[in-house]
């Protein structure tokens, strides 16, 4: 007689599903993994000529490669290396006027043998480029035809049937990203550098400095602190929407106090009474709160939310102020994703009257 099955030993299909996703993903690490040790001399070489290329990086490939290599031509592009990418399909087409005798081509495709990449090889060659392979071998058609060939080996793909490219375009990825890595470290690629090619998304705000998303000076509210309360509020006036302070400057031009709106509702708001033609020097805030140009904006960022407070004025070496971060400004600096909820959804509840309200 057989022995019961117990609870704990039933495998439902959802613990199998997990299973096979842990398992495809172990299987890609080890591919990964062992194409790091492999390594040599070549990925050095293919380095040393990205470096040394006086044109730009053309990437190409076709199917899952192609997908992969136009992502390895933005991280190039991105991390200081003039890159694009180049359909096989769209070269033979006209496309090949892209490609220069100066320029580097990186040939992506696993088996070396695709039809429209072989096809290729010899225009490549009759133009003058450099070509670099990224293949299975260096027997293979392509790497053949390559001065440098980065070999990922035989690779027995995560799907079961040994078909769809999964391992082999994870490890062209991951190679891929370590010689895009590996040239931007040695062109000595810094943040600033970083930021100038991503001006936008979070990636921009948190590497972009405070004077690139300031208020102008010749939008923020700048008065001398000898004029009188009344003369500030009077006659220093800015188009468009203003800032809720004013920057009082000294006779040098630097920086001497900040009066906001809410500085002067207090004093409205106390019960001894306010000389408006008083100079504005005597209810400023002296050394007010300030930060840098060459500050990062995020940096400033969290000095506004931290410390609470709304307007931070920008200010060069001597002191003199070139703007001023408000915070009403910075919400605009944060953009929405459409495809998000919104933290706080406003509703509208809408109250019907019942029967007995209505009178009937």
């Amino acid at each position: 007689m057989s022995s019961p099955i117990r609870r704990d030993e039933i495998v439902t299909p959802r613990a199998r599903w997990i299973e096979q996703g842990q398992a495809a993903i172990r299987h890609e690490a080890e591919v990964m993994l062992r194409v790091a040790q492999s390594l040599d001399d070549r990925f050095a070489s293919a380095v040393e000529m990205i470096l040394n290329c006086r044109g730009d990086v053309i990437v190409s490939g076709i199917g899952k490669a192609g997908h992969v290599g136009t992502k390895l031509a933005a991280t190039l592009a991105s991390t200081g290396t003039r890159s694009h990418f180049l359909h096989p399909a769209e070269a033979i087409h006209g496309d090949l006027g892209r490609v220069g005798e100066d320029d580097i081509v990186l040939m992506l495709s696993q088996s070396g043998e695709t039809e429209e990449v072989v096809r290729l090889l010899p225009m490549l060659r009759g133009l003058g480029a450099t070509l670099i392979a990224m293949t299975s071998s260096a027997q293979n058609t392509l790497g053949k035809a390559a001065s440098v060939v980065l070999e990922l080996g035989g690779i027995t793909e995560a799907c079961p049937l040994n078909l769809a490219p999964t391992a082999s375009t994870a490890a062209m990825l991951a190679l891929g990203d370590a010689l895009a890595i590996t040239v931007s470290e040695q062109r000595g690629f810094r943040p600033e550098d970083f930021a100038r090619y991503h001006p936008g998304g979070s990636l921009g705000r948190k590497l972009a400095f405070v004077e690139e998303k300031m208020r102008p000076l010749a939008q923020c509210r700048v008065a001398s602190d000898q004029l009188s309360i009344r003369e500030v509020f009077q006659k220093v006036r800015v188009t468009g929407r203003r800032s809720g302070a004013v920057m009082l400057v000294d006779a040098e031009g630097r920086l001497s106090g900040i009066f906001t709106d809410s500085d002067l509702a207090r004093l409205f708001e106390r019960d001894d009474m306010v000389d408006i033609n008083a100079t504005i020097a005597t209810v400023m805030t002296t050394r007010p709160k300030t930060t840098t140009a060459g500050t990062r904006f995020q940096a400033a960022l969290h000095r506004l939310a931290n410390e609470k407070i709304s307007e931070l004025p920008v200010i060069d070496a001597q002191g003199r102020p070139l703007g001023m971060l408000d915070v009403t400004d910075m919400v605009g600096q944060v953009p929405v994703d459409a495809d998000e909820e919104p933290a706080v959804r406003p509703t509208l509840k809408i109250r019907y009257p019942n029967q007995h309200e209505r009178g009937a």
